[in-house]
């Protein structure tokens, strides 16, 4: 009897495994830590473009002899470059980039329509938020199809809500406007550059049917229908960094306009 008992108890109860470790970073929750922390950066580099723009507007006379004080539109055009650098190089605009352009862009236009004298602009919060609108619905066919990434739409989207906060309404909707045509042009240039050194043009003249046939469908049966039929070609697709073009299409509008034309 002792040596049952002893013989038993020698034996190893059975261990518990732990719970798998799933991959990602996400909490007990479902909240993604990393984006929750990018987010919680974005305010916090808002308010450092905002000084910036301040910042720029006070420097401008000391660089420049014109008779507007373009100090901050010099910001945009540093954020938008960046972004395009981090577009072409990792096929991706963050969001404490573009986000951030977006929340100091309202601010400024608030902080006009307060008539806080931050800097020469003379729009309101009200021109900075259908800058930021009009924006997004010039990109929102690409998207809902996912032919182009939301990175690129926020992009966008900060632009349009700086120039809105800097202009009144109607030249901050025609800059918006006109920049994004141009913007397109060069990204058609370049999807031709890419077709011409790729030399398959049977298959790419297939894939400007099957988006047109995209574009029918999303008109008629929802961005939904037109994104799932989208992405069964996705394999197929050559990556464009579009934030370069989008670059390319605000400074060179913004130079046309404000340079060339005056």
């Amino acid at each position: 009897m002792t040596n049952d008992t002893a013989d038993r108890s020698s034996v190893p109860s059975p261990t518990v495994p732990p719970p798998p470790v799933l991959p990602g970073n996400d909490d007990d929750l479902g909240i993604d830590r990393a984006f929750v922390l990018q987010m919680a950066q974005v305010p916090v580099i808002a308010l450092i473009l905002l000084g910036l723009a301040w910042a720029s507007h006070q420097l401008w006379p000391l660089v420049a002899t014109t008779e507007t004080n373009y100090g901050p539109i010099v910001v945009l055009c540093a954020g938008m470059i960046l972004a395009a650098i981090i577009d072409g190089w990792a096929f991706k605009v963050p969001n404490w980039l573009t986000l951030s352009f977006v929340l100091s862009g309202w601010g400024l236009g608030l902080l006009h329509s307060l008539e806080v004298p931050i800097d020469a602009g003379t729009g309101g919060i009200g021109s900075s938020l259908m800058c930021t609108a009009l924006g997004f619905a010039l990109l929102f066919p690409v998207l809902a199809i996912g032919g182009m990434g939301q990175g690129d739409v926020k992009m966008q989207m900060g632009f349009g809500a700086w120039v809105g906060a800097f202009w009144p309404a109607r030249q901050g909707l025609e800059t918006v406007l006109f920049a994004f045509c141009l913007g397109a042009i060069v990204g058609g240039v370049f999807g031709l550059i890419i077709m011409v050194l790729r030399r398959r043009f049977g298959s790419n003249a297939d894939q400007f049917r099957e988006i047109f046939t995209d574009l029918q469908i999303l008109m008629s049966q929802g961005p939904a229908k037109a994104a799932e039929r989208a992405n069964a070609r996705r394999p197929t697709w050559v990556r464009l960094p579009y934030g370069v073009p989008l670059c390319v299409g605000f400074l060179g509008w913004l130079w046309y306009s404000l340079v060339l034309v005056g």
